[in-house]
């Protein structure tokens, strides 16, 4: 089980140097940097590795000192996966259970020590099991920096820098793509008086890989109100990039300018290669102020019946008195 707290300082450096590592060149935090060692056509950004069960591929991964003093490093093989707050691309810190490239990958050494503006070259391989799952396997090979940084804040915190190479394993065999839109959730927040400020719905969703390939998807957001108005339609942003087999990221999407009055049905559709997937919400906009006149309302009617069966001869009609007919007389 991970502790929150004692894994977010020492890998979250880690995260961002993955995370924003450009295509077109190595993971770099500007200290030290990870990457392949070049093919004979042309430099490599990420290992791109395609083996069967059983298969061992073997290859070589530079690390770059670009300080003035020799580091020291400690290297490892580490499984990636989704960040569950935006879905970046992430790796496990080392003592974490690994599953896939981070249990399939040996290194000679498990630490590397690299002169001021030099590099050091060192090989690896991978030893796909004869069991292994079809499908993608992403990791990484990670140079940590086992030194705590204090930092200079007015709190300081320890944080360990590190930063690593992506693999991108594919182990032979049947492929499937899958996709899944879960937990549509909305919340709808408007002003009390129509028309005096702004009407939002906030709506939050799970993206949910379901099959056993890296996925790029992309996200819809259409939503229609009454007698089928189009209200809404938006192609979303905020979606991560790479989405890995069998990883959930939870995302929220605000939606300004939301109807006041109304009944919104909300429908996401996810796609990506080779699979589709949508998913549906509803919510009734109603405005504050005629909610509250119709509580009013009905409150007073609830009071009126009450006060009828608490006195009943309110609710019984004012005798009357027989008129005498035209022409008739009364006596003895």
């Amino acid at each position: 089980m991970r502790k929150p707290y004692a894994l977010l300082l020492p890998i979250l450096p880690m995260l961002l140097s993955l995370l924003w590592a450009s295509p077109a060149r190595a993971a770099d935090n500007g200290s030290w940097s990870v990457y392949p060692v070049a093919s004979a056509v042309a430099a490599r950004p990420y290992f791109y590795v395609s083996a069967d069960p059983g298969q061992t591929i073997e290859d070589k991964v530079v690390v770059a000192n670009k300080t003035d003093k020799p580091l020291t490093f400690r290297l490892y093989a580490a499984d990636a996966y989704n960040t569950a707050r935006d879905g970046g691309f992430a790796v496990k810190s080392p003592g974490e259970r690994m599953r896939g490239v981070g249990a399939w990958a040996e290194l000679p050494k498990d630490r590397v020590t690299v002169a001021g503006h030099k590099t050091v070259t060192v090989p690896f391989t991978v030893k796909v099991p004869e069991g292994a799952e079809p499908g993608d396997h992403p990791g990484a090979i990670v140079a940590l920096d086992e030194r705590i940084d204090q930092g200079d804040g007015a709190v300081a915190l320890g944080v360990q820098r590190a930063v690593g190479a992506r693999v991108y394993l594919s182990v032979g065999g049947p492929t499937l793509p899958a996709l899944a839109v879960e937990n549509v959730h909305i919340s709808h927040h408007q002003p009390l008086v129509p028309g005096l400020g702004d009407s939002t719905a906030t709506i939050s969703y799970t993206l949910h890989n379901t099959g056993n390939v890296t996925l790029e998807p992309k996200v819809r957001l259409t939503a229609s109100g009454l007698f089928g108005r189009a209200l809404l339609t938006r192609d979303l942003k905020k979606i991560p990039s790479q989405l890995l087999p069998g990883q959930r990221v939870h995302l929220t999407e605000r939606w300004s300018g939301a109807p006041q009055l109304d009944w919104a049905d909300v429908k996401l559709t996810a796609t990506a290669k080779d699979t589709k997937e949508s998913a549906t919400a509803s919510f009734v906009a109603v405005p504050w102020l005629v909610v509250g006149t119709v509580v009013v309302g009905i409150a007073g009617g609830v009071w009126f019946l009450i006060r009828r069966r608490r006195d009943p001869l309110a609710a019984r009609p004012a005798p009357t008195h027989p008129q005498p007919k035209i022409g008739q007389t009364s006596g003895a």
